[in-house]
């Protein structure tokens, strides 16, 4: 559903328009396009985005799944009031932000989700293990690396868990940025996203 900030019913929501904290990483409105393609979401969808940081795709997801509910997990306090905040400026009523670290907070959540978006984490196979065991049959999973070390972790756990449909791709977006009298083209960090299925 369309907010007064964003009056469009397709995600992409302009990175300047969220609150942001210093310090606190966000996923540029091209890669966050990506990781919502790979979700494959339908309108009742039950998303669990771990390691939500700004809130940016949970605020996405909200808007265009009405009808779904949205667990934003994020262990820091202010970073989880950050979510909170940039859900209110889009009008998002369906989002509920848990303050907690994952896997252990993962116990306490009733909803089992159709869909997880695993953003990073430092015990990432763990956390894999403990969300493939609430990932309901014929849910998605998709999980970020910003690495080589990340990104043999998150394989190693598809292969152990028999993630099915397994895709992988990684992201080489630039974008046009002024600089002087010149406009030039930046690199957006490229990261690396594996998706899959669970069959059963």
């Amino acid at each position: 559903m369309p907010s007064q900030l964003w009056p469009y019913v397709s995600p992409g929501i302009p990175d300047d328009l969220f609150e942001r904290l210093p310090g606190i990483p966000m996923s540029k409105r091209e890669v966050r396009l990506l990781l919502i393609s790979y979700l494959r979401l339908q309108s009742d969808s039950v998303v669990w985005d771990i390691g939500a940081g700004t809130g940016t795709i949970p605020v996405e997801i909200g808007l265009i799944c009405p009808q779904g509910r949205v667990i934003a997990i994020e262990r820091d306090q202010e970073v989880a009031s950050l979510i909170r905040r940039n859900c209110n400026r889009f009008g998002v009523e369906n989002v509920t932000v848990i303050e907690g670290n994952a896997p252990e907070c993962l116990d306490s959540l009733t909803d089992a989700p159709s869909r997880v978006c695993i953003e990073g984490g430092r015990y990432i196979k763990v956390i894999l293990q403990e969300v493939w065991k609430k990932l309901l049959p014929q849910g998605r999973i998709i999980a970020t690396a910003a690495n080589l070390e990340s990104l043999y972790a998150v394989s190693e756990s598809f292969a152990d868990l028999q993630v099915r449909n397994i895709e992988v791709a990684q992201s080489a977006l630039n974008r046009l940025e002024t600089r002087g009298v010149y406009q030039t083209f930046a690199a957006v960090n490229p990261i690396f996203i594996l998706s899959g299925e669970k069959i059963n």
